[in-house]
């Protein structure tokens, strides 16, 4: 799996001595990538994904479906994925399939082996993808009628399944967005339209809106939502409606990958530009941007992409107060950089990042902590007071987005002459979704992107 750059472990971050400047190229999105291999899989003709992310949680997204009977070339220079397309049809009935630590992977899979009729499934993950909520999804999955083996609603999970007859289910989805949107892309393939009694506000969620724009572009009908008088509501998902997915479709950049770069002017000064991020873009992760507007940085969107710059003499940006729980993959991104700031920041709605690569709130409050600043937190946010920084060996704690985050941070010149006063654990965690993070902070701090 793992074709990484060999990083020192742990790696110092060398700091910025000149204002960064130049453009940048991100990976393809991930939530993008990993629907549109599923997508792919569910038309009846073959499909080329040009941009498509190739990284850790895309190659086991493709791994997966290779099992199950669905072929994907995969040309990694062109950066092209050709998925064959068998109107999502599995031709193996059998099958061990193994996700890592990718949350997409274990959710679309194990919703789409569901609507095989007869067979049996196991998926499996990682340790820390062993403590991730599958329960929502598989208790669904159950009122379909599959088998399911798991252990209280986590992986691993052996699937007997008999095909979606759909109807009327309730889903729990407060653990993920990814349990709900899961569902709804295998539903088309059900005998009868889905009702799906969506429970914990997942409905709401951008990565759930991306998932039903993805469906609509691609032949399906829109989704009925009636408001339920529990809090709760019913949507309604059209069976019977074949995916019709055009030849060629075209990924866009990673907006959550792009958030680490988007927040370096902040840190170092200058302006950045990363190519082909626009307003566009299906992705809820765009609106990080304005973030960095209140945080002081100037951002402005064009065609060819998004420009992040620092107003001269403007460091240190301001403290933040936001809610970030429709953006809560760049919590991160602005919770490392809260001791460059002026002010304290305070970050909420991100409870539920407790439950992802890591509890992000908890490790991010350690790391922090760590660095010398005042931090305390509460079940759905957190509150950093800037102080003097320590230097340290900072621990991501497995997860990427803490490694990419605590990386942009160490390019702070805390010592001014250049040398490194953060060095980072386990930098090869990146690889899940960045594979060349480092290396692509490294020609910019070298002035290789012009």
């Amino acid at each position: 799996m793992h074709h990484h750059l060999d990083y020192p472990d742990p790696l110092p971050i060398y700091p910025f001595t000149t204002p960064v400047s130049g453009s940048v190229e991100v990976p393809g999105s991930k939530s993008i990538t990993n629907r549109l291999l599923i997508l792919a899989a569910l038309s009846d003709q073959p499909v080329t994904l040009s941009g498509a992310l190739f990284s850790d949680d895309s190659r086991l997204m493709v791994q997966c479906l290779g099992q199950l009977g669905i072929a994907v070339e995969i040309n990694e220079s062109k950066r092209t994925m050709r998925v064959q397309g068998t109107g999502g049809f599995l031709k193996s009935g059998r099958a061990d399939l193994s996700v890592g630590l990718s949350g997409t992977t274990a959710r679309f899979i194990t919703a789409l082996c569901a609507t095989r009729n007869g067979g049996e499934f196991k998926v499996d993950g990682t340790p820390q993808m062993r403590r991730r909520p599958m329960k929502g999804l598989l208790d669904a999955l159950i009122q379909q009628g599959c088998e399911v083996e798991s252990g209280r609603g986590f992986l691993p999970v052996t699937l007997r399944p008999s095909g979606l007859r759909g109807g009327r289910i309730f889903l729990e989805a407060s653990a993920s967005s990814q349990l709900l949107s899961a569902l709804l892309m295998v539903s088309p393939l059900a005998e009868e339209d889905l009702e799906i009694e969506v429970s914990g506000g997942a409905e709401k969620k951008p990565f759930v809106a991306m998932t039903q724009r993805l469906m609509y572009r691609f032949g399906q009908p829109p989704q009925v939502m009636e408001p339920l008088e529990n809090g709760r509501v019913l949507l309604k998902v059209k069976a019977g409606k074949r995916y019709s997915l055009p030849h060629a479709v075209a990924v866009e950049p990673d907006a959550s990958a792009a958030s680490y770069f988007l927040t370096l002017p902040l840190v170092v000064g200058g302006s950045i530009t990363v190519k082909g991020l626009h307003p566009e873009v299906l992705q809820g992760d765009f609106a990080y941007t304005e973030v960095l507007r209140e945080a002081g940085l100037k951002v402005t969107s064009r065609p060819i992409g998004t420009r992040a710059s620092l107003p001269l003499g403007q460091l240190p940006g301001l403290g933040v107060r936001k809610n970030f729980w429709a953006i809560s993959d760049t919590f991160p991104t602005l919770s490392a950089i809260t001791p460059l700031l002026k002010g304290s920041s305070f970050i909420e709605g991100i409870a539920h990042t407790r439950h992802q690569e890591t509890d992000r709130v908890a490790a991010m409050e350690k790391e922090l902590t760590k660095l010398g600043q005042q931090v305390d937190s509460g079940e759905d946010y957190l509150r950093v007071q800037p102080g003097l920084i320590v230097p340290s060996e900072v621990d991501p704690h497995g997860d990427h987005r803490m490694a990419m985050s605590l990386a942009i941070l160490g390019c702070f010149n805390l010592y001014a002459d250049g040398s490194p006063w953060m060095k980072i654990r386990n930098p090869a965690c990146c690889a899940k979704t960045f594979p060349r993070f480092f290396e692509v902070l490294e020609n910019l701090r070298n002035n290789r992107f012009k």
